[in-house]
């Protein structure tokens, strides 16, 4: 064999191979398991709904129920794992989103029910109440995960917000097939595909901006509700009172700006008057600009905060 193009021996390297650098941190291929994730749950979920609509079989709704519930949050969760907290481990991760989320709606549920009761303000105090216990949740999951830093409060965070989003997507959901005229694949399917969409931009984000000023605030293992974090919480309480509400604002926004004296007339001696075309288109555009800019108003945060994180000065 010729040796022509072979590395010659070098000092120190009497065997001859090539000196090759280490390689550097942080540089290793992505795996994108996320989307291997999201197309494979995706394809599962899309065939058993055309399976379930071709036969009628009451059977497999359970299973749209969960994979349409379960695939956007859990999608989102192995993208924030394997981009930025893979050093975590997956268990930590899990037990995040499956531990964490269902306290959080175990807690949400109860509280609701005997603090809540129909009022204007009654948004408001949902989502101060889901917001502490998604809040309570992370704590107590992840008080014995030895880091601190904004970017592992993001991901457990929002990891915590996408088990909670997959476990409420999934009750309503199920509140959606059943209807007064038997199962309603429709709705199911309608339910499960726009709660899919939205799942990123409503519990993950609130959530994980939560998380990431909890986690920036703590010292050694000790969470600190300082002031940072309690105006994080009122916060992110009153982005998630604003998105629930925005329906009820919708329609104010419509009476307001296109009701006639008769429509005023009827509704004053108590009936419900029919509303016209364009006030439904009206109303369809106001309540998709107003989660448009809620949406809006939770990135921006997340994004200043990332902005003010990168740059801070590093401890020495």
């Amino acid at each position: 064999m010729s040796g022509y193009g072979t590395t010659p021996p070098s000092y120190g390297n009497p065997s001859g191979r090539p000196n090759v650098p280490p390689p550097r941190r942080g540089t290793a291929a992505p795996t994108r398991y996320w989307l291997k994730v999201l197309l494979t749950g995706l394809a599962l979920w899309a065939a058993t709904v055309a399976v379930t609509f071709a036969t009628s079989n009451s059977n497999l709704v359970p299973t749209i129920v969960l994979l349409g519930s379960f695939l956007v949050p859990a999608t989102f969760t192995v993208w924030a794992y394997e981009r930025f907290a893979s050093d975590l481990g997956p268990g930590r991760i899990l037990a995040c989103f499956g531990v964490g989320g269902i306290i959080g709606v175990l807690g949400a549920s109860v509280l609701e029910t005997y603090l809540l009761s129909p009022s204007v303000w009654m948004y408001l105090g949902v989502g101060l109440i889901e917001e502490a216990v998604k809040l309570f949740a992370l704590v107590l999951v992840a008080r014995s995960v030895p880091v601190r830093g904004l970017k592992h409060g993001l991901v457990l965070g929002a990891t915590v917000g996408a088990g909670f989003a997959a476990f409420e997507s999934a009750g309503y959901a199920f509140n959606a097939v059943l209807t007064v005229h038997g199962l309603s694949l429709k709705n199911l399917v309608e339910t499960e595909v726009l709660r899919g969409l939205l799942a990123p931009v409503g519990h993950i984000l609130w959530t994980g901006i939560l998380g990431g000023v909890l986690f920036r605030e703590r010292r050694g293992t000790q969470f600190r509700f300082t002031a940072p974090v309690l105006l994080t919480y009122l916060g992110v309480s009153l982005l998630h009172a604003l998105w629930d509400s925005m329906n009820g604002i919708a329609v104010w926004l419509v009476v307001r700006t296109t009701s006639t004296d008769l429509q005023e007339q009827l509704f004053a001696n108590g009936y419900l008057p029919h509303p016209t075309q364009q006030q439904v288109h009206l109303y369809t555009l106001y309540d998709v600009l107003g989660l448009v800019v809620v949406s809006l108003l939770g990135l921006c945060w997340l994004r200043l905060l990332v902005r003010r994180e990168e740059r801070a000065p590093v401890a020495t």
